[in-house]
């Protein structure tokens, strides 16, 4: 299994972990309960916020999930990766 980097993996995956931030703080909620509520560990929700992993589908349906908030709406407008061609 990859090990996570100590920056973010690319400008998408910061954007996208800005995101969650902001919506979990507009919840109230702790990086815990946010976990919690989307079914991941709490280590792995703060790799996510801090553009540190990369993302399954299936992992951002969860997130977007748990924090009541449209998976287009984490991922609208997102960079595409230059390693992505």
């Amino acid at each position: 299994m990859p090990t996570p980097t100590s920056h973010p993996s690319s400008d998408a995956t910061r954007i996208f972990g800005e995101r969650v931030v902001a919506r979990r703080n507009e919840l109230g909620l702790s990086q815990e309960k946010a976990a919690e509520a989307c079914g991941l560990h709490w280590t792995y929700l703060g790799q996510v916020e801090r553009g540190r992993r990369n993302l399954t589908l299936h992992n951002i349906l969860k997130i977007a999930g748990g924090l009541k908030v449209d998976a287009g709406t984490l991922v609208s407008g997102l960079p595409i990766p230059d390693d992505a061609t």
